[in-house]
């Protein structure tokens, strides 16, 4: 089992969404996967996996995750929305991002898919709800640190991903001995290993800042970096085609080199993951997110007269139009996943991260 920490010195920089689209990736790559939040103050991965009603259960000798998904195979997904291909690598230079707004979302046929189980574990699963606040001073958070590295009976996994707070404090001392512990001590028909950490930042130079921080603080503890994520790295209008530096764009690469450790990857703002996570719908490009639904475009000034043929087919198409909507709505977050943009982003990023953790080593011990 490899054991791959997401971290960043800075906070709101993503490390959740990144830890999240990662797990779903290497879930789709066939892998089973874990993933322990121990942001405890700001518990996210309940929310963006969509199962903040689910219950941690007890079990004899310690507590049971809860499952997000099963290993299986997806079924095949007719006329999917899925992003042109100008939609889904919006940083490729050379495009002309001012004919998006003509390319609607393609349909395409998703085909089936196996997919590796998918379990989460995180203290927003013991609070009452999601307002809740956790008001512990550093020896409790660190006690319950090591409850979860310890008392989880997690099932047989490729990865466990580990979601932390930003900083360089309690959490993160305590994580990185009792991992470093575990990883050492030979253990019988078991043998974990902490492949390394993910770090995260966003372009801009005050975040790349606190950033490097959380660099050092891996090497002085002796984690390996499996590389940098830069994320919130450029945004495509999916009206008009426009991209916007939001944050400037390039600072987690030239961190990365001036570390000497790879970059894995920029992550561009996606509305549609935004979208799939909060509302549970499968991702749309192309339309118009401008237009309220109830802007009429001056339709009624334009009477259109048809027959009660031509009525009658438009209405057909309406009624099978609504549903296969309301198929493609239906399914798991995972399924759901494949039709975003940022799944294409993430399977470039996890090709890496499997190809380090299980053919080669990480940098910076």
């Amino acid at each position: 089992m490899g054991l791959d920490n997401v971290l960043s010195g800075k906070g709101g920089v993503g490390k959740s969404s990144i830890t999240t689209q990662l797990a779903l990736s290497l879930s789709l790559a066939g892998r089973s996967v874990g993933i322990l939040d121990i942001d405890l103050t700001g518990p996210s991965i309940p929310r963006l996996l969509g199962i903040e009603d689910a219950k941690i259960k007890q079990a004899p000798g310690g507590w049971l995750p809860v499952q997000v998904h099963l290993s299986q195979l997806l079924p095949q997904v007719v006329d999917a929305p899925q992003p042109n291909e100008n939609t889904a690598t919006p940083r490729n230079e050379g495009v002309d991002h001012s004919t998006l707004q003509a390319n609607k979302t393609d349909s395409v046929d998703l085909p089936p898919q196996s997919v590796g189980a998918l379990y989460a574990i995180s203290l927003g699963l013991l609070l009452p709800s999601r307002s809740s606040a956790v008001v512990w001073r550093g020896p409790k958070k660190t006690a319950m640190v090591r409850q979860f590295l310890t008392d989880v009976l997690w099932p047989s996994l490729d990865y466990l991903l580990i979601d932390t707070p930003p900083g360089t404090s309690d959490e993160h001392i305590s994580l990185a001995e009792t991992l470093l512990q575990q990883t050492s001590t030979p253990i019988p028909h078991r043998s974990p290993q902490l492949a390394g950490a993910v770090i995260v930042t966003t372009p801009q130079a005050v975040a790349v800042s606190d950033v490097r921080k959380e660099l050092s603080f891996c090497r002085k503890v002796g984690i390996g970096v499996l590389g940098v994520v830069e994320n919130m790295s450029g945004y495509v209008c999916e009206c008009c085609g426009k991209e916007t530096n939001l944050f400037g764009k390039g600072g987690g690469e030239v961190m990365a080199r001036e570390f000497d450790v790879k970059f894995l990857g920029a992550v561009p703002v996606d509305r549609q993951w935004g979208t799939l996570v909060e509302e549970g719908k499968r991702p749309r490009y192309g339309e118009d997110v401008t237009k309220d639904d109830g802007d009429d475009d001056d339709e009624d000034d334009d009477e259109i007269v048809m027959d009660d043929r031509e009525t009658e087919v438009r209405r057909g198409d309406e009624a099978a139009g609504k549903e296969l909507s309301a198929q493609l709505e239906v399914g798991l977050l995972v399924d759901k996943y494949r039709s975003c943009s940022l799944c294409t982003t993430f399977e470039k990023i996890t090709s890496q991260v499997i190809g380090v953790v299980e053919n080669g080593h990480a940098n910076g011990t």
